[in-house]
């Protein structure tokens, strides 16, 4: 009777946890009440709202406060100058040829077959020579002549046995002197005369001829392929001492500048000398030099006097040489000689690059100094200036340097300056040196500013992200205009003109590839604008996505839910 009972308990016991498990069950899966339209049109409305804002006021104002305005360039204007598609230099030399003891027919014809020689023996047809003569008016009077590169006057005298010349050196003017029977008659084809005088042109022109064809051989616009009239033709048809003289000029020379400031320093190791007519010496030796450089360069003159100037710590010092009673210093240790941690030697004074002349004057205990085994007082620091060292003429050192004293050091410091800037060394004569300079430093220009266009146009197609802004819209289109009217002005024969637009054209070219704003932003890459945007968007962007994602949802879940029902 008990265990009856205890299994009817124990039965019940099961039975009752059984219901209260099954309503927990039921109560557990209970789906929850159906949301209000009311709270559903609210939640889509804020939801709808933050992304109104996101899309029509915060998208543009990021846009338009982040965006990057690029200026329109003419792309490829700019690629084929720099592939000299445009424009190949040319160098037509106009030279007057005045015959006063000549008749009209005569000079005529000696005019023409000299030419035909001078026609015969170039060998490079960008620089070619062309003779008219002095009454001839043949020009166009609406165009600008040509400039007149050398003058050829032909002068008569009884006694030579062989036609002479002569360059004068303050002119670029070249005097040939002939005989009566060395006139040609009309009827000759190669007369002796203008053989003479092509060859003579000829030899004046070699070193120019051949300093622009190494300047258009290392452009890569003009490195074409090499014929019997490219600039690698005629460079090989040099001798080897003209082409190493010309290419240690190029490597002593300065890059070409629109200001260069001259600084001119007196360093002695002692007290003395302490005073010198330094504004005597230059405006003698200096000015003038200067004067006649202003077609193609500025120039500013800073002057100076350190006392105590020591040598460097490092520097080896002077030694006695007994066979020639002087203190020496050897040529492996002149890069030494200036002391540039103590001497105040600015590096670049302005703008522009400076050249520094130094004047040094020994101490007397040794003195005189010079250069071992040359004996020279001065040499050229290439790219850089130039160094004098002046030796009192007693043992008794100066207090006061006269423009006397210093006349032999300004003379070598204006020969220093013609090297430094690039003037060619032959002839002598300096009006006809500067008149090469001014073709030679044209074409550099012209190469220079047509190879920036290429490079400021490649780097805007390879950096799309990079600001450009109108300024340099403005420096391109001011560049391309001068270099056309440069190249015009060189194909007929204007190099003074030509220079100038070059000048021009190279200032606004460097400044436009040298933009602050678009050089700033060359190193900031993409990466860096997703470095900075994540972690102040992440946290906002997460849950207006998520909150997005899940109204579509629901939204295409109730548009299936209708369609079932």
């Amino acid at each position: 009777m008990s265990t009856k009972n205890e299994d009817l308990s124990s039965s019940q016991t099961v039975s009752a946890h059984s219901d209260h498990i099954m309503t927990v069950s039921t109560t557990s899966q209970r789906p929850p009440p159906p949301e209000k339209p009311e709270a559903i049109r609210t939640r889509f409305k804020v939801i709808a709202a933050f992304w109104a804002v996101i899309i029509f006021l915060g998208f543009p104002i990021w846009w338009k406060t982040t965006s990057i305005y690029r200026a329109s360039l003419p792309i490829p204007d700019m690629i084929d100058w720099a592939d000299g598609k445009t424009c190949r230099p040319v160098f037509p030399l106009e030279i007057r040829v005045e015959t006063p003891f000549l008749p009209e027919p005569e000079a005529q014809h000696l005019v023409r077959t000299t030419q035909h020689t001078l026609d015969d023996l170039n060998e490079f047809s960008a620089h070619h020579l062309r003779l008219k003569l002095s009454n001839d008016n043949g020009d166009d009077p609406l165009q600008e002549p040509a400039d007149t590169a050398l003058t050829v006057r032909l002068l008569l005298q009884e006694d030579l046995v062989n036609p002479k010349s002569e360059l004068q050196h303050d002119t670029t003017q070249l005097d040939v002197y002939y005989t009566p029977s060395q006139v040609p008659p009309l009827s000759s084809v190669n007369p002796p005369l203008s053989a003479y005088i092509a060859g003579e042109l000829q030899q004046l022109f070699t070193e120019e001829k051949a300093i622009i064809a190494q300047i258009l051989s290392d452009s890569p616009a003009t490195g074409a392929a090499a014929t019997s009239q490219s600039p690698s033709a005629m460079l090989s048809s040099i001798s080897p001492q003209l082409a190493e003289s010309i290419a240690k000029r190029l490597r002593r020379s300065m890059k070409y500048a629109d200001t260069y400031h001259l600084a001119f320093s007196l360093f002695t190791p002692g007290a003395e000398p302490s005073s010198w007519d330094i504004q005597a010496a230059v405006h003698e030796y200096i000015v003038p030099l200067l004067q006649a450089f202003s077609p193609i360069s500025n120039f500013t003159v800073d002057t100076q006097v350190q006392l105590y100037a020591t040598f460097a710590p490092t520097a080896p010092a002077p030694e006695y040489d007994e066979e020639h009673a002087a203190w020496t210093l050897k040529p492996e240790d002149l890069s030494a000689f200036i002391n540039a941690a103590e001497w105040p030697l600015s590096p670049s004074i302005g703008p522009g690059p400076t050249i520094n002349f130094i004047l040094y004057v020994p101490e007397a205990a040794q003195s005189p100094l010079v250069v071992k085994d040359s004996l020279a007082t001065s040499w050229v620091v290439p790219q850089w200036g130039g160094v004098f060292l002046l030796n009192p003429a007693n043992s008794t050192q100066l207090r006061h340097l006269s423009r006397e004293d210093l006349q032999t050091a300004f003379l070598t410091f204006s020969h220093q300056l013609l090297t430094l800037l690039g003037a060619p060394a032959t002839p002598a004569a300096l009006p006809f040196r500067l008149q090469t300079l001014t073709r030679i430093r044209a074409a550099s220009l012209l190469l220079s500013a047509s190879s920036t266009m290429g490079s400021l146009a490649r780097l805007t197609e390879s950096l799309p992200s990079i600001p450009i802004p109108a300024t340099v819209a403005t420096s391109v289109a001011t560049t391309l205009s001068h270099l056309t009217s440069a190249c015009e002005h060189l194909r007929r024969g204007r190099f003074q003109a030509a220079l100038a637009d070059a000048r021009v054209a190279e200032t606004a070219a460097e400044r436009s590839f040298f933009e602050k704003s678009m050089v700033g932003q060359m190193y900031f890459p993409d990466e860096h604008k997703v470095a900075v945007y994540l972690p102040l968007l992440g946290p906002i962007g997460v849950p207006l996505i998520v909150g997005l994602l899940k109204e579509v949802k629901k939204a295409i879940a109730l548009r299936k839910a209708r369609q079932v029902s």
